[in-house]
């Protein structure tokens, strides 16, 4: 049986991984020696023929699946189905335990995030990718009427329009801006709590709604709180690569309509779209998938190739997209299109936890990850040129 562009797709994206031999990333918590066991690596992509329906694909890495998963997503596009996603986790001291050297997952207590599949993976944190789910919420109080872009916001001795604070959290992943919007969403009721307890979570509504059950953002506080302090952060804010990249299918004008919604669905966003999608083509944080913004770093490896905001020329896409980065964490997901003449179009998610503890040593701090992610980047997008024709 000759196989689908789907299945096509897919072992292409696991030779991708596969290839970068991500078992040998060098451990700077083992002193520099390989993390020895296979890092946990979720890769979605959509991608849209200028003349054809579109193709996707998710596939899986971890400690538990060296080989890679393939995940079973049906024609319609919906959530993956056989896999059973478990929700990364802390310990009392706020320590992401999961992937600390030696780390038996066989006796640790596993909590699970959604789906019943017979395979289960551990869904890494997404670090700062989360600020992509609260700008969403943000620009949804937008449009329903709730807020407005340019109302001022005090949060932490400074008054700010919402818009510059949502700019901030997305173009330089600012923290602080993070928690002025995570404000505004209690604050406007999107999100309450009593006594102690999230009671009511917009966002979860709309991630149902939207059959996102990958996405969560769980127990922030009113005072902005989101981390791990506040009895949120790892474990509570999650996002999975296929989620991912389907809420972006949803925030990209350019895309096809989304084949698992109704076709009379009502659009995401409105008019409040423009300025979320203006913060992600403006985010220059070209560090995981690409590398375009520190190609000066001794060993540059390149990524992507995206061209950097305002740039006239280095590299024949634009890449409108959200990283996340932490010690133990990488995530980057975005809005991929082609330069002229370049023409591909797609979208592309990963999460991962190949954080700053994997980072080159001599890159002063510039470099967030192991090389090999950005190398899978531009893995990814030779391969999709060629699904795409360009």
């Amino acid at each position: 049986m000759t196989p689908t562009l789907q299945a096509v797709l897919a072992e292409a994206l696991l030779g991708a991984v596969r290839a970068q031999r991500f078992t040998r990333v060098p451990d700077s918590m083992q002193g520099g020696a390989p993390v020895g066991v296979h890092p946990s690596i979720d890769l979605a992509v959509a991608a849209f023929p200028a003349d054809g329906r579109p193709l996707f694909a998710n596939v899986l890495f971890s400690r538990e699946h060296p080989d890679g998963l393939i995940a079973d997503i049906g024609a319609e596009a919906g959530p993956v189905r056989n896999i059973a996603f478990l929700a990364d986790q802390q310990d009392g001291d706020g320590r992401s335990i999961a992937w600390l050297p030696g780390a038996d997952w066989t006796r640790m207590d596993w909590k699970p995030l959604f789906g019943n599949g017979p395979r289960r993976f551990v869904a890494p944190y997404p670090a700062s990718l989360l600020k992509l789910m609260v700008l969403v919420g943000i620009a949804r109080l937008v449009d329903q009427g709730r807020a407005r872009w340019e109302q001022a916001l005090s949060y932490d001795g400074s008054e700010r329009p919402v818009g510059d604070w949502a700019f901030d959290m997305t173009v330089i992943s600012c923290n602080r801006s993070t928690s002025a919007l995570v404000t505004l969403l209690h604050a406007t009721g999107a999100i309450r709590r009593a006594d102690g307890i999230e009671t009511h979570n917009e966002l979860h509504g709309l991630f149902e709604a939207l059959g996102l059950p990958g996405l969560r953002l769980a127990n922030t506080q009113p005072d902005g709180g989101w981390g791990n302090a506040a009895g949120a952060g790892v474990g509570q804010l999650q996002m999975t690569a296929w989620d991912t990249v389907r809420l972006l299918w949803l925030l990209d004008p350019a895309a096809p309509p989304a084949p698992w919604r109704p076709a009379d669905a009502p659009p995401l966003l409105g008019a409040s779209r423009a300025h979320v999608l203006h913060c992600l083509a403006e985010q220059r944080l070209h560090q995981i998938l690409s590398s375009s913004a520190i190609t000066e770093l001794p060993g540059w490896v390149a990524g992507l190739p995206a061209r950097m905001p305002g740039a006239a020329s280095g590299g024949d896409v634009r890449f409108a997209h959200k990283t996340g980065n932490t010690e133990n964490y990488s995530a980057d997901a975005g809005i991929v299109q082609g330069i002229a003449p370049a023409r591909r179009h797609y979208l592309i998610a990963l999460t991962s936890n190949l954080g700053s503890r994997y980072a080159p040593a001599d890159s002063s701090g510039r470099c967030v990850a192991d090389w090999r992610l950005p190398a899978l980047g531009a893995a990814v997008d030779a391969r999709l040129r060629e699904f795409l024709g360009d």
